[in-house]
């Protein structure tokens, strides 16, 4: 049974950061492409970055670009999520996805696995 555990999320001032972290079990994570997606009470699931099997391909949402950073460490099963320069409207629940049937993607139809959603708040 695959299973995805989100942790890191947390409460932070505009400007600050967090790290977010997606610990996977249950799978072969060196062929499992990794994924974080955020839903905000006013928006659907929206795409914040994604990273390939072996971490050579990364994509960031525009809205993030330059602030996110994506990564892996396929020894530990467990992708991460570098947020810095947090602003107000980063505010969401962030998720983790994975998928075996694609290398990296920004569609959400894509992965078949997710994390229980963690919090992310950024006060002004």
């Amino acid at each position: 049974q695959v299973q995805l555990v989100e942790s890191g999320g947390g409460l932070v001032q505009s400007g600050g950061s967090l790290r977010l972290s997606c610990t996977a079990s249950g799978v072969s994570f060196s062929t499992y492409a990794m994924a974080w997606f955020r839903r905000t009470p006013v928006k659907e699931r929206d795409f914040v970055a994604t990273i390939s099997w072996t971490g050579g391909m990364k994509r960031y949402a525009d809205s993030v670009t330059g602030r996110f950073t994506i990564s892996r460490d396929n020894s530990k099963n467990t992708a991460y999520l570098q947020m810095n320069n947090l602003k107000p409207e980063d505010t969401a629940v962030y998720y983790c996805a994975g998928s075996s049937r694609t290398v990296a993607a920004d569609l959400e139809g894509l992965y078949d696995d997710w994390g229980q959603g963690t919090q992310v708040t950024v006060s002004s």
